[in-house]
């Protein structure tokens, strides 16, 4: 056993550091290479080392299971979420899309000759009205006008029950 070394390893070391073994070696290295003993082992050595790194860098780099199992239940549970929400938000986008004309066809029609909003307004802003009483803000014709609101309140509970339910039936199908 030599422990002293060859006194041409320093240049097989950098031969294999810089990666030019063996193509960009000299005859003469590796020759050398082949007959001493203590280069070859260090040549062997070298190259299986890095063609160990090579494989495992090559090859990916998997997260572990249970974070990976973790993430699959995160998008099975927003997955559900979303597959629930899409009926709800249906429901919702109809809902406006009925009550908004709704309320304010009721406003517009309660303002012009149901409850006499208008004319409110109109009696508040007259500066001779300073004092504010409160017979001026009570609605005189409740019950005179052309729509009733004891008939305008029911039809307009039953039309939100109606759609609940027709919602109901059409998120079942799907």
């Amino acid at each position: 056993m030599n422990l002293s070394g060859c006194s041409r390893e320093k240049d097989v070391v950098e031969m294999l550091a810089c990666g030019h073994w063996p193509q960009a070696c000299s005859e003469e290295l590796r020759a050398h290479i082949g007959t001493c003993r203590s280069c070859s082992d260090l040549v062997l050595v070298t190259s299986t080392f890095q063609s160990t790194r090579a494989q495992s860098a090559a090859r990916p780099n998997l997260p572990p299971p249970g974070a990976i199992w973790w993430r699959a239940q995160l998008r099975r549970r927003n997955a559900a979420v979303e597959r629930v929400g899409r009926p709800i938000l249906g429901a919702q986008i109809f809902a406006l899309s009925v009550y908004l004309p709704l309320g304010l066809g009721l406003v517009v029609s309660q303002a012009r000759h149901g409850l006499q909003w208008l004319s409110w307004f109109e009696r508040l802003a007259q500066p001779q009205t300073a004092s504010l009483h409160l017979e001026t803000l009570w609605p005189s014709g409740l019950f005179d006008s052309s729509w009733s609101l004891m008939v305008l309140i029911p039809a307009i509970a039953t039309l939100a029950l109606l759609s609940g339910v027709v919602l109901f039936l059409v998120s079942e199908k799907q």
